[in-house]
């Protein structure tokens, strides 16, 4: 990430320190973009959204709790703390009414932040993630999110490492930079944070809150996306509620990185 666009900044908790960046000097004038990575991605994960959107918006991205430079971060987290965690971040920068950018886990907590904070957000942007209502899942499915820990550490690091870059990512800058992610964990905590991470959104699903979204919503996916169910979730979220998807060609679950052109596209579009 280029330094001269963001600052970073750290806000402490009792449970570890969240680190952050934010643009160096914000413009009254311009939307806030808040992006939000995706389960063992950092903020890296948003580079090319961060140069794209410069003099466009002004721009803040974390590492979530237990990801990237948050750590060292106790594994004790809810989707509840994410959430407070970054109103109080925001409320700490001054920002008001932004446009939040989830991607995968990340669009997770901005539907959470949503329910929690209704009226607060100016827009939403779902890349490759999936409502969080309870009727979209089944049972089973909710049960599976709950025990992927012994699965994670059944695979030899290095199989995991390229299942997990290949098959998040369709392009090679996409596929290198989600390798370099990972990578920077060791196997057991990558699969820690994985599982926790699983958990909480069953949890979050389970708690069959209403998660109505009332701001402008662009739904993106990437055809290519083999991540879960992520298609099958976001063709059901389209037909339910008439949202219509924006399928992103050649990419796969981080369609972001894959098609950044694309998606920046689209994301300028819901900028207020």
């Amino acid at each position: 990430m280029a330094p001269s666009l963001l600052d970073e900044r750290v806000f402490p908790t009792q449970s570890g320190d969240i680190h952050y960046w934010v643009s160096q000097l914000p413009d009254g004038s311009l939307p806030w973009l808040v992006l939000l990575p995706g389960l063992t991605a950092d903020h890296r994960l948003f580079d090319k959204q961060v140069e794209h959107f410069a003099g466009k918006a002004n721009v803040l991205v974390w590492d979530a709790p237990s990801h990237g430079a948050s750590r060292p971060f106790a594994l004790t987290w809810s989707m509840d703390d994410l959430v407070r965690w970054l109103h109080e971040i925001l409320e700490h920068e001054g920002i008001e009414r932004p446009v939040l950018v989830g991607q995968s886990m990340g669009g997770y907590t901005a539907q959470a932040y949503i329910d929690r904070y209704p009226g607060n957000a100016a827009g939403f942007a779902s890349i490759d993630s999936a409502p969080l209502k309870r009727g979209y899942y089944s049972g089973w499915e909710l049960a599976a999110l709950r025990h992927t820990k012994l699965m994670f550490l059944s695979i030899p690091w290095n199989t995991l490492v390229r299942l997990g870059s290949n098959g998040n990512a369709a392009s090679q800058y996409g596929r290198d930079l989600m390798k370099a992610m990972m990578l920077d964990y060791r196997k057991r905590e990558y699969c820690e944070l994985s599982a926790h991470g699983f958990r909480v959104l069953a949890d979050a699903v389970e708690a069959e809150r209403p998660y109505e979204i009332d701001c402008p919503v662009r739904l993106i996916c990437g055809e290519k996306d083999k991540a879960g169910s992520a298609r099958r979730y976001n063709r059901e979220w389209e037909r339910r509620e008439g949202k219509p998807v924006h399928w992103i060609a050649n990419a796969a679950h981080n369609s972001n990185c894959d098609q950044p052109d694309a998606v920046n596209e689209i994301l300028e579009g819901l900028l207020p």
